[in-house]
């Protein structure tokens, strides 16, 4: 017997769904709109603010830099986060409860606070180059989600099937990699995700962190909007938007 729903759950429904795709409607109409203004509903339909991003060399340049950062911070952390993850799980007992806590600092730890201490750390007593500074500040903002997803996926994992591996004389590096990282497999592609969707996007730390000649496309994107109103800005929004969905699928 097939049960009605209350209008009013239907009804609710659709007003959560409406507040959650309408901002992704509007600005996808303001980038689409001819006008020299950001506006909706679009008045007219035109391509022009997309080509007018790649004509912009800072945003040109931008793309590429925050391209790079992401991949090289989700690389680093998923070196560090897999064995910690790994460890946290396979030794959970004898390892001090507190350590486990540590990996999730940057996350409870406000992000305006660790960009200022990275700052003065990194960039000002190290003297420690932009483009290192800011690859080692993403990957520590997303170390956390790195280490928290995959060891969402190795809580299910039944480490005695490791075990019979290295007792059937497999040597314990090459269990790693061809026992228990396969069966992990989902939560390292999803700690990837998650990683290199929160480094591209994040303005936080990088706001600190970037310097003359070097910045990411969220800080670029923030110094045009002090400068102009056109729906460029709402190009460049739609742009990360179609690059986070293109890694998704992709990965």
């Amino acid at each position: 017997m097939t049960q009605k729903l209350h209008p009013a759950l239907i009804a609710f429904t659709a007003l959560v769904f409406v507040f959650l795709v309408g901002p992704l409607v509007i600005v996808v109409g303001a980038a689409l709109s001819d006008t020299t203004y950001l506006t909706f509903p679009p008045q007219g339909l035109s391509l022009r603010w997309f080509e007018n991003i790649f004509a912009i060399d800072a945003f040109r340049r931008t793309i590429l830099t925050s391209l790079q950062i992401g991949f090289l911070a989700t690389f680093i952390a998923l070196v560090i986060g897999i064995p910690a993850a790994y460890a946290l799980n396979r030794y959970r007992i004898a390892l001090p409860g507190w350590l486990s806590t540590l990996f999730v600092l940057p996350v409870l730890v406000p992000e305006l606070v660790l960009g200022f201490s990275l700052l003065k750390n990194l960039a000002t007593q190290m003297h420690a180059p932009i483009f290192i500074s800011l690859v080692l500040g993403h990957s520590l903002l997303v170390l956390p989600y790195v280490v928290r997803v995959i060891s969402a996926s190795l809580a299910s994992f039944d480490f005695s099937v490791e075990e019979a591996a290295v007792s059937l004389g497999s040597s314990p590096l090459k269990t790693f990699f061809t026992i228990l990282l396969p069966n992990v497999r989902s939560g390292v592609i999803a700690a990837f995700i998650l990683a290199f969707i929160t480094s591209i996007n994040d303005v936080s730390i990088s706001i600190f962190l970037t310097g003359p000649g070097l910045s990411t496309l969220p800080i670029q994107l923030l110094a045009h909007m002090e400068q102009f109103f056109d729906p460029t800005v709402a190009s460049v929004s739609v742009l990360l938007m179609v690059l986070t969905v293109a890694v998704m699928a992709i990965v």
